[in-house]
């Protein structure tokens, strides 16, 4: 992990995600990789001097962790659950939407190391860069404590969310639910595009959107064509059903 010393020696940065980190009760070794874990991109892409990495190197390898965390919890938790249907409420528990939710009640954006146009476009506010966060924040504490302290994060901020997600029903799954209500109120079916590939091949985001015909409904990023997908169909689903 290389970051210049102006991002990761400076006591203001220093105090403030220290203060972070102890608000959360993390007993961390080294701060680096926390203070990495809120660099977006811009920053790199505009002062690279101050911070040659961002936070998307950790992103890159979030899902090996929370994953298996959730997964875990909830093969323990729900041994009569059939296997399709576990799967469903494990996408629900690490989707951008949820984890995006969960940025925010733990005001992550107040953190977040943004370039000026950025800040001033209300970037912070963006749920995929908060999602984007908490999924580096993740591996940030497995690369400094290991895997007991970043399950301990996982299951009292993010699995924790699971008995809303079943209250509500949240994780059937995005596509079939948009595709029967379109369906049922319309008589059509939803298609997808691909709107934009974005960044090398080896760390790819894909933009998709869902369409009414011609009527784009809502548009998501995802590492892969199926999460930008579900992601774009989740969000369009809450926006028709609340109209």
């Amino acid at each position: 992990m290389v970051i210049t010393q102006r991002a990761t020696k400076n006591k203001n940065y220093i105090d403030k995600y220290s203060k972070l980190l102890s608000d959360l009760k993390i007993d961390f070794k080294n701060i680096e990789g926390y203070i990495l874990a809120f660099i977006h991109r811009s920053v790199v892409n505009e002062r690279p001097d101050f911070a040659p990495e961002h936070n998307e190197r950790l992103e890159f390898l979030w899902d090996a962790v929370l994953e298996l965390v959730v997964t875990n919890e909830l093969f323990k938790d729900y041994p009569e659950k059939p296997e399709w249907e576990l799967t469903d409420i494990r996408s629900a528990i690490v989707r951008g939407r949820n984890l995006a939710e969960i940025s925010k009640k733990l005001w992550f954006s107040k953190y977040l190391i943004l370039w000026n146009w950025e800040r001033l476009s209300w970037w912070e506010n963006n749920n995929y860069i908060l999602a984007n966060t908490v999924e580096s924040f993740i591996w940030a504490i497995y690369l400094d404590l290991g895997y007991g302290a970043a399950s301990e994060f996982i299951l009292k901020y993010i699995y924790s969310t699971l008995d809303t997600i079943l209250e509500k029903k949240l994780f059937k799954d995005a596509k079939s639910s948009i595709q029967e209500y379109i369906q049922a109120k319309f008589d059509i079916t939803p298609t997808y595009k691909v709107l934009s590939e974005d960044w090398p091949d080896h760390n790819k985001s894909f933009t998709v959107g869902v369409y009414k015909l011609d009527e784009k409904l809502w548009e998501w990023k995802g590492s892969s064509k199926k999460k930008a997908e579900e992601s774009a169909a989740n969000n369009a689903y809450h926006l028709i059903e609340n109209k």
